[in-house]
């Protein structure tokens, strides 16, 4: 694809005075800001000599209520289109039906029994290739493969698929020639460029200094970054970790544009909104995207296999950490210069971002999840099937340390190292500078573990709240666990429940959760911190009353 290029129209007379025909200017991208959902902050400039129409032969596509001209001169934008000379590289492929355009060929076949072919290429007037731009699913109903949602769709590459057969005209008609028989094809007069109509943006520039600059800025989607950590577990008490990023443009090329990375949690509203601005869109597609309404986490079932990318989160395996540096004032999205990039389109260039040593603890977390509902009751086995991740009861072998890199650590892969060997990888989750992390790095087969829970009988009563009955019981849990390595293990048991402590043992800290406060049952954490020595088991015991409908 082409840098945007502007021609100033022939014939046009501003102010009495005649301008020149088609004087040709450019207009670059200077900046771009790249979230992890595929949205993007795009700056560009076009400079103008002076009051006239000038056409941006590739406009963008902008999210509604984003688009924005600023300049010294007085400006005025208009979507439009233009029958326009495009080179056949950027039309549709090529394949040979648009490279060949009006050509005489003679076609030879593989098949020595078939005679060649002589004939005029008859024009296909394909249209340009469309990237998939649908990142976010909506609320309901959704499925990668629904046609009917989104019609028209290209392959992942943006490319067409080439037409399977070549059409000739001849003195006795049309021969259809299958392109996967031709051998090899004596073309005289093939063409560099076709024709077509394409949108345009006309810029009309009626007053103001000469020369000018136009700036252009709006969202818009098409490139995007993924994060991802290297943390290389040097020893013990000692971790070295990395931060690089993978950008996929999808959107154009682009010529020693600034680029920065921006983390956060962005609140664009209308990001799946195509603004009417645009004629890639019409007024029955934009209000039915108004009126879709779309996950705040974009549907994530799991965050690395979403075209989103990742979410910006807290980890679920880990408690918020007040004892974080203060990284400034204002809304908490950063952006992360990484310098001047081209890119064609469709490239995919990785970087690396920062690196930074920490100090850092080995432990093992044992996570007890709450497998009871909102209304007390015991989840159905639907839920286990949906989330199998959230509600497993599982030890893990992790690395504890604070974020040492001068910024957040966004929401990413993580991949863990020890002297060279791979140890395994997980998603580490926002994390601000100096706040302490949990990673995970693979189940802690040699710690055995074991939670049970059972009504004590005796306890059964029937309360009423805002007129539903409920059964009043007291539960009784224990953890078992057993440290089978020939070291002294660190062990963090994290067991969450709902209702309302009785006692435990062991003294651990008891936290309640927010997620608990419209349930009629509280939602808490019990987290005890143990030093497991060779051999050793121990058990933890622990009473609660919870409310369960019926």
């Amino acid at each position: 694809m082409r840098n945007l290029s502007v021609m100033l129209c022939a014939g046009l007379v501003v102010a009495g005075v005649a301008w020149p025909a088609e004087q040709e200017l450019e207009s670059r991208v200077a900046s771009i800001g790249m979230f992890k959902n595929g949205l993007a902050v795009v700056t560009r400039t076009v400079d103008v000599p002076g009051p006239g129409v000038y056409l941006v032969t590739n406009p963008p596509e902008p999210v509604h209520g984003s688009f924005w001209l600023e300049s010294d001169a007085t400006v005025e934008a208009r979507m439009t289109t233009r029958e326009l000379e495009i080179p056949v590289a950027e039309v549709g492929g090529p394949g040979l039906e648009e490279e060949w355009a009006g050509a005489t060929v003679t076609l030879y076949f593989r098949d020595a029994g078939i005679p060649p072919a002589t004939g005029t290429v008859l024009e296909t007037g394909k249209a340009a290739p469309v990237w998939n731009r649908t990142y976010q699913p909506p609320q309901y109903g959704f499925s990668p493969f629904s046609s009917w949602r989104y019609p028209d769709v290209p392959n992942p590459a943006g490319q067409s698929a080439a037409a399977r057969y070549l059409v000739l005209r001849t003195d006795r008609g049309r021969v259809y020639a299958d392109a996967s028989m031709i051998a090899y094809a004596d073309v005289a007069g093939a063409r560099d460029t076709l024709r077509q109509t394409r949108p345009v943006l006309e810029l009309t520039v009626t007053e103001g200094p000469a020369p000018a600059r136009v700036t252009m800025s709006y969202l818009t989607k098409g490139i995007a970054w993924a994060p991802s950590y290297r943390l290389d577990l040097s020893g013990d008490t000692q971790l070295t970790i990395e931060q690089a990023a993978v950008i996929k443009n999808e959107l154009e090329d682009t010529a020693e544009a600034e680029m920065y990375l921006i983390s956060g949690f962005p609140s664009v509203q209308f990001a799946h909104v195509t603004s009417p601005f645009s004629l890639n869109t019409t007024w029955t597609a934009f209000f039915q995207q108004l009126s879709q309404q779309i996950r705040p986490y974009s549907g994530l079932g799991h965050a690395a296999t979403q075209q989103a990318v990742v979410s910006n989160v807290i980890s679920p395996v880990q408690g918020i950490d007040f004892s974080a540096i203060p990284l400034g004032e204002g809304p908490d999205i950063h952006y992360q210069p990484i310098g001047r990039r081209s890119l064609k389109a469709g490239d995919a260039l990785a970087v690396q971002v920062a690196s930074a040593s920490a100090s850092c603890e080995r432990i093992v977390e044992w996570i007890v999840p709450d497998t009871r509902g909102a209304n007390g009751q015991y989840l159905p086995e639907h839920r286990y099937q949906e989330d199998p991740d959230a509600l497993r009861d599982t030890a893990w072998d992790a690395v504890r340390f604070k974020n040492p890199l001068p910024f957040p650590m966004t929401t990413g892969a993580a991949m863990i190292l020890s002297d060279g060997r791979f140890l395994g990888q997980q998603m580490c989750y926002w994390t601000n500078k100096g706040e302490s992390a949990i990673v995970h790095i693979t189940q802690a087969l040699s710690i055995r573990t074991r939670s049970t829970e059972y009504e004590m009988e005796g306890t059964r009563e029937q309360v009423y709240i805002a007129g539903q009955r409920y059964q009043k019981t007291t539960v009784k849990g224990e953890l078992t666990v057993s440290n089978h390595r020939e070291e002294t293990v660190k062990l963090l048991i994290r067991r969450r429940f709902s209702g309302d402590l009785l006692r435990a043992d062991g003294d651990p800290a008891c936290v309640l959760l927010e997620e608990g406060v419209w349930c009629v049952n509280k939602r808490n954490e019990l987290t005890w911190t143990v030093d497991l020595q060779p051999g050793q088991e121990t058990a933890l015991a622990y009473e609660y009353v919870v409310l369960v409908y019926f």
